[in-house]
């Protein structure tokens, strides 16, 4: 008889749990469209990238070993926590991050898994606290925008005005906009600004390489700005939402390196129009970071 009620009272202590994880089943299935498994109270989907028909090395590539999307969804108290990966070509990465940050997901990572793949293929991984609907919602929303964009016409760039070479851009008016003097060469115009950290003990900053800079070429009215944003993880977000929503390309999101105190995230990125307006645009974004 003791036995039986020892049982039973885990069986009573299990169900809630169970019982949650298949509510959140069938709901996330629902929304996403996609067939569910639980796995130790955590509830998966995934998407077989078999369309890529992908090689790494010249060696044919399956699915399994790693051309997969998923995503993971683990109830925490009365909020779900969301992580998953993206598996997207690089003609489907910006819209997939694009999509990710308009539905409310947080973008914790973008970067190449792989060399001498065929096609060219990034991984986006994302994250969220939320409800079961917005969170699964989201998922569905960056998984629909990488189909569109693998069926979209081809393009091998991502458009913009024709930039003239050799560069004639001249400092003073994106010195203005960025409230920063630009180191000028060619006519290209450069601005870093340094953050700091301590690595083993030591404090290093801009000339360590924590910093952020852009590189400006080509001419006032048609530019390129390429360059790199050094974030503390609680400004990454905000920093990509007023990138992306200003038509700046976000193209690696990664470490540079371990054991910082405090601890930076790294930001790739690319934009091309007016030399001016791109500068507003990075000002935007220099706005939402701390000192």
């Amino acid at each position: 008889m003791r036995i039986w009620i020892l049982l039973a009272a885990g069986i009573a202590l299990l169900s809630p749990a169970a019982a949650t994880a298949e509510a959140d089943d069938e709901r996330i299935a629902r929304i996403t469209g996609l067939p569910t498994e639980i796995q130790n109270g955590v509830v998966r989907v995934s998407v077989a990238r078999s369309d890529l028909h992908a090689e790494v090395d010249g060696v044919a590539m399956a699915p399994f070993q790693g051309f997969t999307s998923w995503a993971a969804f683990q109830r925490v108290g009365d909020r779900t926590m969301l992580m998953g990966d993206i598996v997207a070509t690089e003609r489907e990465a910006d819209a997939a991050l694009g999509a990710a940050i308009e539905s409310g997901l947080e973008v914790t990572a973008l970067h190449n898994h792989f060399f001498f793949e065929k096609p060219r293929v990034f991984f986006l991984h994302v994250a969220g606290m939320g409800s079961v609907e917005q969170l699964a919602s989201g998922v569905k929303a960056t998984l629909d925008a990488v189909k569109a964009a693998g069926q979209a016409a081809h393009q091998d760039g991502f458009g913009g005005p024709v930039v003239p070479s050799p560069s004639r851009l001249e400092p003073a008016a994106l010195d203005t906009i960025l409230g920063l003097h630009g180191v000028s060469k060619d006519g290209m115009v450069k601005f870093v600004v340094g953050r700091s950290a301590q690595m083993h003990g030591t404090a290093v900053g801009a000339a360590m390489g924590v910093n952020t800079w852009a590189a400006f070429s080509g001419a006032p009215e048609a530019a390129v700005v390429d360059g790199d944003f050094a974030m503390l993880e609680p400004e990454l977000q905000a920093v990509l939402k007023a990138l992306h929503r200003g038509g700046i390309h976000v193209v690696a999101i990664h470490n540079h390196m371990t054991g910082e105190e405090p601890r930076f995230i790294f930001l790739h990125y690319w934009g091309r129009g007016s030399a001016t307006e791109l500068a507003r645009v990075l000002k935007t974004a220099l706005d939402t970071q701390g000192p």
